[in-house]
């Protein structure tokens, strides 16, 4: 399902969509670590930076857009830096 939204112009989108899916899995668990929390919250910040391209190509292309309408799609965008903000209380 991921790999729908990988914009094409990234290359390997099924190794991208794995360490993706690892980075969330490991970071999460550090952070509930705190010898390690702030280093996650880190870590989050830059992979929900790294992941927005998929964001907007989901509003680009209809296809990557599970058929989602476009308001969900463009709320997405600003949901993104919400969370960016909630994990910056982290570091």
């Amino acid at each position: 399902m991921y790999l729908k939204i990988i914009p094409p112009y990234f290359s390997n989108p099924g190794l991208l969509n794995t360490l993706s899916g690892a980075a969330e899995i490991i970071l999460g668990i550090l952070l509930m670590l705190p010898s390690f929390s702030h280093f996650a919250a880190w870590g989050i910040i830059a992979l929900l930076v790294a992941v927005f391209p998929a964001n907007l190509f989901m509003y680009q292309n209809k296809k990557a857009g599970f058929g989602l309408p476009k308001w969900i799609l463009l709320l997405r965008m600003p949901l993104q830096l919400l969370l960016i903000l909630w994990a910056y209380q982290y570091t």
